[in-house]
């Protein structure tokens, strides 16, 4: 799936919540800091991290894509 920010970047647990894949940003948060989440290939424990356009995120069987900001 594709997703499309709205400014530079969104946080990798905001961008959990906002596509659905977390109910709540605890919940996010947990999946992030047991090594659930790749960021580019590579396993992220970073709550904060920002994730930006062209950058992949994979979480279980889903895979998403950053888009840039349209404008």
């Amino acid at each position: 799936m594709d997703f499309q920010l709205k400014l530079g970047f969104i946080e990798l647990d905001n961008l959990l919540k906002a596509v659905g894949l977390a109910a709540s940003g605890a919940e996010a948060r947990q999946y992030i800091l047991a090594g659930s989440i790749k960021v580019n290939g590579q396993v992220e424990t970073r709550i904060r991290r920002k994730v930006r356009s062209g950058d992949s995120v994979e979480f279980a069987d889903h895979q998403i894509s950053i888009v840039g900001q349209k404008g």
